[in-house]
């Protein structure tokens, strides 16, 4: 699908904040270092939220800003924050720690699933990992960890290639009626019949990278 073609869905999508107390959203850190992460997140998600209320507002950034990111399948990227200059980008066999929000550029930016609402037994948002290269979850958001740093933020558009190919691929929305919807939608027979398969499975993805956890000879350095 052409570049120009998402204008649509971005202009459509409405970012919020996630709906967790700002102290809550780093438990793990010390707290002056949580309220400082927490308080740029706010700061990024509520600058979203603001820029795409309005269609007239939808000025930066433009669709053009979005970069191809290399062998990817066509995944494109818009990192709206830099991660750790001296960090590492991970590698094939790494695990890897993220929060996202999930989108359905079928659905007018229906967000279909968010870390932020998967809670610990203390109520705290819970993550998601995975395994780099392991092919359990979607091409898409492999491609987009790679050339990350830790603290970065980054939205990327997954076209349907890269995206979900069964209802067996992660993330998996925890949620019975979110996931439903998400894979009826995604392979609908009658619309993929006629010729809307790259619309049915558009994805968007808002992807921070909280940590990796590299191993080397099947210990943990």
């Amino acid at each position: 699908m052409a570049l120009q073609s998402y204008r649509f869905h971005f202009a459509a999508i409405r970012f919020s904040p996630p709906n967790v107390p700002p102290n809550k959203l780093y438990a793990t850190q010390s707290p002056p270092a949580a309220r400082r992460r927490a308080f740029s997140l706010f700061t990024i998600t509520t600058f979203l939220s603001f820029s795409t209320s309005n269609m007239a507002s939808w000025s930066k950034p433009e669709i053009s800003d979005f970069f191809e990111l290399p062998n990817s399948g066509g995944v494109k990227a818009l990192d709206l924050r830099m991660g750790d200059d001296a960090g590492e980008t991970p590698s094939s066999g790494d695990t890897v720690v993220i929060h996202y929000y999930g989108r359905l550029a079928a659905k007018q930016g229906w967000r279909f699933d968010s870390t932020y609402d998967h809670k610990d037994e203390n109520g705290d948002p819970l993550p998601f990992q995975f395994v780099l290269a392991s092919g359990k979850v979607i091409s898409g958001i492999e491609s987009a960890v790679r050339s990350m740093k830790v603290g970065g933020i980054r939205r990327v558009v997954i076209p349907p290639s890269q995206g979900y190919q069964n209802t067996s691929q992660e993330p998996i929305p925890p949620n019975f009626f979110d996931r439903q919807r998400l894979f009826t939608t995604i392979f609908n027979p009658t619309r993929l019949a006629n010729g809307e398969g790259s619309t049915l499975g558009t994805l968007i993805f808002d992807i921070e990278l909280v940590t990796t956890k590299v191993f080397s000879f099947g210990r943990r350095k």
